[in-house]
């Protein structure tokens, strides 16, 4: 890519950061510092523009960069992204929208905390909900190094290394001064211009195979070097039993890891009603279902258009597929049509990754304020500190994110998210469903649920051959891989709801009878939620 296309790409990027900055600071200007206001936005979102910030907050670099190229280079095993993290929806549309909004104020924690041991529980799931945010936002600083590398024409570690620096240091901006607010409308402007791009760039494949799909299907075969192969499942996760397995795991993170996402559940608490928050839920659906939907021709246009073998000599994981799509769309990256194309696309994933990592980071600020900072001075903590205690923790948290997502720079960033979806699944969504829907839960039993999930499937990513033991791991040159899974979900997940019944059943603790049933009936007609 010339100079001159750097420049117009360097552009775009500033104008969206230039107008991000723009809201933060008018929001700082009106906002009135308390926990409601940092946390929720003061609640006064619609259901519209809530299913928009929260379409916004989950479609992530892994959805635009990291699926298509996995759809790119391994074809039909690629779209299980696609198909599990639309599905999860229903999960949180049938089972936790309505009643995390009723129990809840600003975190998971308010929810679980509703009948228990007040605590114990808060830093159980508080140490929780950082760990699968630091999680999540390793994945969007290695799209972050990725995307920018492949803009200034420079993959080096140092280009990547303050791509991720600054990415980091504006997701500190965003959340310290707008809060919840700023980042809100930050994710909807988001939400407009990715789907925007996602259906400029469909239309346009579309076209070049005059709207023949299955013309599309099989120029991608053909290119792939694959053949029949590339349209079939096993290409990625069929060669043995181990893989089959891995297969397994991820579809049960990817599904069951949505409600256990902190940025997604806190996403809740910013409209005023249990109903606004299941109407923003359809919202959602029915643009994330869309998008995953442009993201199958998107993944199978860069195979057949730019062909796998240029995807992955771009980016060895596939997380530039899209760029290098839309500048063969545009008429080449040499163009001036491609490379505005390029520049167009190329700054819509950044504004995506800006935008999620703000979500992320003020949910895990959040947990580290409201549940543990709260829980351990609760004698002497008050709103206005506690507030001071989340923008400071936003700091922290960045800083262990940016640290982090250099060390993996060079693994897709779908397949980072699905670690921290097995995680979410594994730790939080056992507390959450047993104390919405078990009457005799306890608190040893909610504590237990949240380790006995968290704990595993963090060991079992470290033993993993994610961090060891294969060339594509974090540190090739050592091996201490135990587990064979990439991802600990079919392991990990059901140890998590096992801990929950064992905690609970092994109590010498009465549930508490009134507390549940006040639980109950909150949860269900809303009767004295926040």
């Amino acid at each position: 890519m010339t100079t001159e296309h750097q420049t117009l790409a360097l552009i775009l990027f500033s104008v969206f950061i230039a107008v991000t900055l723009g809201i933060t600071t008018w929001v700082s200007r009106n906002r009135h510092g308390s926990a409601e206001e940092f946390y929720a936005g003061g609640r006064l979102f619609s259901p519209m523009e809530n299913g928009f910030a929260i379409a916004g907050d989950y479609m992530s670099a892994a959805s635009f960069l990291g699926i298509s190229g996995l759809i790119a280079l391994f074809g039909y095993d690629g779209m299980l992204y696609s198909v599990g993290f639309l599905v999860a929806w229903l999960v949180v549309l049938f089972l936790v929208a309505e009643l995390v909004r009723n129990c809840g104020r600003f975190t998971l924690a308010d929810v679980v905390a509703a009948r228990m041991s007040e605590r114990p529980v808060r830093i159980a799931a508080g140490t929780s909900s950082v760990v699968v945010s630091v999680l999540y936002l390793i994945a969007q600083m290695v799209g972050a190094g990725s995307l920018v590398g492949l803009l200034l024409g420079s993959s080096t570690a140092t280009a990547r290394t303050l791509t991720v620096i600054g990415v980091g240091a504006l997701m500190v901006v965003y959340v310290s001064f707008g809060g919840m607010r700023a980042t809100t409308w930050i994710q909807i402007v988001k939400a407009v211009l990715l789907m925007g791009g996602a259906i400029t760039l469909t239309v346009l494949v579309l076209l070049r195979f005059h709207g023949n799909f299955d013309q599309l299907l099989t120029t991608a075969a053909d290119r792939s070097g694959h053949g029949p192969r590339f349209l079939s499942p096993g290409l990625k996760y069929g060669g043995d039993w181990t893989a089959r397995f891995d297969f397994m795991s991820l579809g049960l993170a990817l599904v069951l890891g949505t409600a256990g996402l902190p940025h997604i559940l806190s996403r809740f608490y910013t409209v005023p009603t249990a109903r606004a928050a299941r109407r923003s839920v359809v919202w959602a659906i029915g643009l994330i279902g869309g998008f995953y939907l442009m993201t199958i021709v998107l993944g199978f246009g860069a195979a057949a258009l730019v062909g796998p073998d240029q995807v992955r000599a771009s980016n060895a994981s596939g997380n530039t597929a899209v760029p290098l799509l839309a500048a063969f769309l545009g008429g080449g990256a040499e163009s001036t049509g491609g490379a505005v194309l390029f520049a167009f696309v190329a700054a819509i994933a950044f504004a995506t990754i800006l935008a999620v990592v703000a979500g992320i980071t003020l949910a895990s600020s959040a947990s580290v304020a409201h549940d543990l900072y709260a829980s351990l001075k609760r004698r002497h903590a008050r709103q206005r500190s506690e507030v001071a205690v989340a923008r400071a923790a936003a700091v922290g948290i960045g800083a262990v994110a940016i640290a982090l997502g250099l060390l993996a720079q060079d693994l897709n960033v779908a397949f980072l998210v699905g670690l921290a979806f097995a995680v979410a699944a594994s730790a939080n969504l056992p507390v959450l469903l047993y104390s919405l829907f078990w009457r005799a839960f306890t608190t040893r039993g909610a504590v237990w649920s949240v380790y006995g999930g968290l704990v595993p499937a963090v060991l079992l990513v470290v033993l993993s051959p994610v961090v060891s033991g294969s060339p594509e791991s974090l540190f090739p040159g050592v091996d201490f891989q135990v587990f064979p899974l990439q991802n600990p979900g079919i392991v990990s997940i059901p140890l998590g709801f096992l801990a929950g019944w064992l905690g609970t059943v092994t109590s010498g603790e009465e549930p508490d009878e009134r507390k549940h049933a006040q639980t109950e009936v909150r949860s269900l007609t809303g009767a004295g939620a926040v």
